[in-house]
């Protein structure tokens, strides 16, 4: 049996600055398989690292310009990260799973690019809650890892991932039980649950058998997995 992938949530989220380099770098260090990200596109194209469309609150990422966001910085006083920077931050070791926030599709050759040219082009996938931009990617690039976010319980667990073309349900922790993982197994396909710090949640979510779980504490992820095999 293949153990679950312990998945640092926007880096080592709990204890450095969010989607930050140092979030990933620490990400390796603390036990993770691998990394999840968060990408915008900027007006001209330039794939940023960043959770929210605004920085700060107040800079729109799609409306400003690769040059101005290179101004501006996080709260640990480092430069807002492009793809690339964070895959080369996250290293040649570790997954990185990319959530695609918003992509035009003329930028999507930006996106194929900065996955191909990082230091483990064969680790990384893409996942999002638009189900049409994944499915959109799936479709221009055969082979490319897609997995699809979902926040609800899915009546009908195969739907979305079929109708996206995906194979990995990114489904919230609070809505996942036996029947669902079960029911996505049955069909070869794979469940990552998130967001999930608490070891005893972590140890229920890994008995139902899920493949992945994305946390802000790796390091307690890793504890909680490798306990299995114990």
């Amino acid at each position: 049996m293949t153990k679950p992938l312990v998945i640092a949530h926007r880096g080592a989220s709990a204890r450095e600055v969010e989607n930050s380099l140092a979030a990933f770098r620490a990400a390796a260090g603390l036990g993770s398989d691998g990394v999840e990200l968060d990408i915008h596109a900027t007006a001209d194209g330039a794939l940023i690292v960043h959770h929210d469309e605004k920085i700060g609150g107040v800079h729109h990422i799609p409306y400003l310009t690769a040059k101005r966001v290179r101004e501006l910085r996080l709260a640990n006083g480092e430069p807002i990260p492009t793809l690339a920077d964070a895959l080369e931050a996250v290293g040649p070791r570790l997954q990185a799973f990319v959530e695609v926030k918003s992509l035009a599709p003329q930028f999507d050759d930006r996106l194929f690019d900065a996955l191909a040219a990082g230091p483990n082009p064969s680790g990384y996938a893409v996942h999002g809650f638009d189900h049409r931009i994944v499915r959109r990617l799936g479709l221009e690039r055969p082979g490319l890892r897609c997995g699809v976010l979902s926040s609800s319980y899915p009546v009908r667990p195969l739907a979305p991932l079929e109708d996206a073309g995906a194979t990995i349900l990114w489904q919230e922790r609070q809505l996942v039980d036996q029947t669902l993982v079960d029911a996505l197994h049955g069909a070869a396909m794979h469940i990552f649950v998130w967001t999930v710090d608490d070891p005893m949640e972590m140890r229920r979510l890994l008995g139902f058998g899920v493949d992945g779980v994305c946390t802000n504490r790796p390091d307690v992820g890793r504890h909680a997995v490798d306990a299995l095999a114990a």
